[in-house]
């Protein structure tokens, strides 16, 4: 089954207690492009670049199954960028520098041959493109996720409930969902937001793990503790990434089946920030993935006795 990405392609600049970068590729739909390949080999890929972003970024892309029709490339323009500096936590971070460049103007256009697609993952954009791309499909997928920010609750909350309200799972943070739903307990949180139209919500928690609710369930997946953590950068994306594409691979949307799929993007999010950016993405295969998520279920299984 097919995966459309609508999200940002861009350069970033990161600074972290480990080093720092000059410009290197990323954006959300790259990681989520990425992390979604190592499942699938149907990904779909809309968003915006100038003529300064490399062809052999490109290339890469469809070198990892990932369907570049939909990657509008304007002339004269310059692509997305941004630059940030990480706290000591590697939690809290500064931006340094945004340029939305050719983002400012992004109205997304879906190629024919992307309208059979059975899943859709929207990166972190306005609500109103968002909401823009459910418009152009002529069938509903199968399966709808985004991912939204807190900047968006502040500026657009109108256009942000009605996008909520047309999807399928929701991926926030801890500190979003709280904000949204005005609400400090989590599961009193979800339950709120829930409410709003979603069958799903996943709280992301960074190195605490992530939480993943619907009306009457609630299950929790560990984050794998690290030595080092070098680059946060795109580890909630390659989660989104990692989940939708295993979704997509398996077509089962099912509660249980959705765990499964968390424990694949929590592994893939893992290795993502052991490098700067991307570069950790490109090294992974099968074998590298599944030893992964073999420590994740070392992690959290356990046999225990009752006494009755």
């Amino acid at each position: 089954m097919s995966l459309l990405i609508v999200g940002t392609v861009a350069f970033d600049a990161i600074e972290t207690p480990f080093g720092k970068t000059e410009k290197i590729i990323g954006g959300a739909a790259t990681y989520i492009g990425l992390a979604a390949s190592n499942f699938t080999n149907k990904v779909n890929l809309v968003s915006v670049v100038g003529n300064d972003f490399p062809q052999d970024a490109i290339e890469m892309m469809k070198k990892h199954n990932i369907n570049t029709e939909g990657l509008q490339i304007i002339k004269d323009g310059k692509t997305f960028f941004w630059s940030g500096k990480y706290h000591n936590d590697m939690n809290s971070r500064d931006t340094l520098i945004t340029e939305l460049n050719v983002l400012a103007d992004f109205n997304p256009v879906v190629p024919d041959s992307y309208q059979d697609c059975d899943f859709l993952m929207l990166g972190n954009l306005t609500p109103s493109v968002q909401l823009s791309v459910i418009n152009q499909l002529k069938k509903r997928p199968k399966f709808i996720a985004m991912d939204t920010m807190n900047f968006w609750m502040d500026n657009a909350l109108d256009d942000l409930k009605k996008v909520i309200s047309k999807v399928d799972v929701l991926t926030i943070n801890d500190e979003e969902a709280r904000q949204l739903s005005g609400e400090y307990s989590l599961v009193k949180a979800a339950q709120k937001i829930l409410k709003m139209g979603l069958k799903y919500l996943i709280i992301k928690k960074g190195e605490h793990g992530a939480l993943l609710f619907d009306t009457k369930k609630v299950f929790f997946a560990p984050a794998l503790p690290l030595k080092e953590v070098f680059d946060p950068t795109g580890a909630g994306d390659t989660f989104a990434g990692g989940f939708m594409g295993y979704l997509s691979a398996t077509k089962d949307i099912s509660f249980e089946n959705m765990k499964r799929a968390i424990i694949y993007a929590s592994a893939l999010a893992s290795f993502t920030v052991e490098k700067f950016g991307i570069e950790r993405l490109l090294e992974l295969n099968k074998k590298l993935i599944n030893d992964r998520v073999r420590l994740f279920i070392d992690l959290s299984q356990f046999e225990i006795e009752l006494d009755e």
